[in-house]
């Protein structure tokens, strides 16, 4: 019978291993078999740091003590206490990783469908009846509170942290010095390293507790420091606004209150699928573009079911993947949730998951599932491109917002094709 082998091993052995990890291959180092009778050992050759690679990590730590010497100055001079200071930024080291991680985010964007068969998943929709369920009580003080309604916050609360169970690992000051450090977006991460020592000074949290995900934001609801200082409420009265501790109280009170104040009408739909009719004019489908239900009803815009929708304010047609797909018409509560994240697919996931956890039905129309997302790069190829032919994107970022898809509907008027501002692959092949 062969065993594995750990720890002690002969010198026999080990001569064998150290022989062994010398055998180059194109591929780089391999893992390598030894057997003997009774024994097989698999080893990865460890690659060594370069004295190359130690060299810049020490510099880049000597930098980031540096800067951390003149942070502590202008922090002071903003109102941080030294106490303060000395608490959260004492010790405190570079972490490479961090940095890592923000310049590998993913490049490729899912399809909408993709994304919502995730956010607004069978499962997802369980543990958010179970969360709605299990916090009635205080999800319906909240509610009678701020105007917002339960199974909004309780959307918002299963995206970012799967209703609690994962609100990050990261300590908050780290991450926030670290990118600050980093030039890449040094301004922004600044000013939310001042915010969570202001957070920090007075008392809400300590700064080992304040724990989230690597680029800042924090607690069951993700809020950055600048949001929960502007709108994080005490709602259980212990003092503390406590949006990291295993009871969600504050961070789903903090959440309304952060949509209350952004303008949420309690009693809007954030939007609502609806047909279009035969001959729809798509470039009317932009959300600069609005009108009452009503009037949307006399165009022949109606419900999915063929009801005209009742007049809950002005709303816009948006068309998520173009002229195919779900079609919505969009209120003002759209705008409110986009303050939250301004993606669409994620106004959206927010939107629909609220709406199931409120017993509605799922969207009905198919979506175009033999289409493919454009990729980072592509995006910003695109944006290039209708530039260049004279549809001013109005910025080069890969991010397809208001006024690239403007841009793509301008073109597609030119062109001939049906205006729906939609940027898929098939018009990047036209347009190259």
């Amino acid at each position: 019978m062969r065993r594995c082998v750990s720890g002690v091993m002969t010198a026999a052995l080990w001569a064998s291993i150290v022989q062994a990890e010398s055998i180059k291959s194109p591929e780089g180092p391999q893992p390598i078999q030894l057997a003997s009778a009774d024994l097989t050992v698999s080893i990865r050759p460890v690659v060594r740091p370069s004295e190359e690679m130690y060299r810049v990590s020490e510099e880049r730590s000597a930098r980031f003590q540096a800067w951390l010497g003149d942070f502590w100055a202008r922090a002071q001079a903003q109102g941080i206490l030294p106490g303060t200071l000395n608490r959260a930024l004492a010790g405190l080291a570079y972490d490479k990783d961090i940095i890592k991680r923000d310049r590998n985010q993913a490049e490729f964007t899912k399809p909408i469908w993709d994304y919502l068969d995730a956010a607004v998943s069978d499962r997802r929709v369980a543990d958010g009846r179970a969360g709605l369920e299990r916090h009635a009580a205080v999800l319906t003080r909240i509610e009678a509170q701020y105007g917002v309604e339960k199974e909004v916050v309780a959307a918002i609360w299963g995206l970012e942290t799967s209703f609690g169970t994962f609100r990050g690992s990261d300590q908050t000051i780290r991450s926030l010095a670290t990118l600050a450090f980093d030039a890449r977006r040094a301004e922004f991460f600044e000013t939310q390293l001042i915010a969570a020592l202001r957070i920090i000074q007075v008392g809400d949290v300590s700064p080992a507790t304040m724990i989230g995900s690597w680029a800042g934001a924090m607690g069951h609801t993700q809020f950055m420091p600048t949001s929960f200082l502007d709108h994080a409420v005490d709602f259980d009265g212990d003092g503390r606004r406590d949006i990291w501790a295993d009871d969600p109280t504050d961070a789903l009170a903090s959440t309304a209150a952060y949509l209350a104040r952004h303008g949420w009408t309690k009693g809007q739909p954030w939007g609502v699928e609806v047909r279009l009719p035969a001959g729809f004019d798509f470039a009317a489908a932009r959300r600069d573009y609005t009108l009452l239900p009503s009037d949307w009803a006399a165009l022949g815009v109606v419900a999915w079911d063929g009801q005209p929708l009742a007049d809950h304010g002005q709303a816009a047609i948006l068309l998520p993947a173009g002229g195919e797909g779900v079609a919505l018409m969009v209120f003002e509560n759209f705008r409110v949730i986009e303050q939250y994240n301004g993606a669409d697919a994620y106004v959206i996931g927010i939107g629909h998951l609220s709406d199931r956890l409120a017993g509605r039905a799922a969207f009905q129309a198919e979506w175009p599932r033999g289409d493919r997302a454009l990729s980072f790069a592509e995006k910003k190829e695109l944006q290039l491109r209708l530039t260049e032919a004279g549809f001013d994107t109005q910025g080069i970022d890969g991010r397809t917002g208001p006024n690239t898809t403007e841009a793509v509907r301008a073109y597609q008027l030119a062109q001939g094709l049906l205006p729906d501002g939609y940027a898929s692959a098939p018009l990047l092949e036209r347009l190259r």
